[in-house]
């Protein structure tokens, strides 16, 4: 499973789409519940009006990093300071050389 995560953005082609933090861990959790593998997360950082559910993208990082599980990321947002901090998470917690 891909999942897509952005608020205004169509999920490509292959991904399942979220459009809130709540949305994404949903999905993750049915997915290891039924032993679906989780491929790629693909996630913008602002999620505008869905933020107040779940917070901005980066918590979804922030809670997989406390549960401990590293599944591959990708970063589509096009906000640079987001992306940014986004981006140190990864480095702190998958490792540069992981995402």
């Amino acid at each position: 499973m891909k999942i897509w995560l952005d608020d205004l953005r169509p999920a490509p082609w292959g991904y399942e789409s979220a459009r809130s933090v709540n949305e994404a861990k949903t999905l993750i959790r049915e997915a290891e519940r039924n032993g679906i593998e989780i491929e790629a997360l693909d996630l913008d950082h602002d999620l505008g009006d869905f933020a107040n559910q779940g917070g901005d993208a980066i918590k979804l990082l922030d809670w997989l990093a406390e549960r401990e599980t590293f599944y591959p990321v990708e970063i589509h947002t096009a906000n640079p300071v987001g992306r940014a901090n986004m981006e140190s998470v990864l480095a702190r917690y998958w490792g540069e050389e992981y995402w």
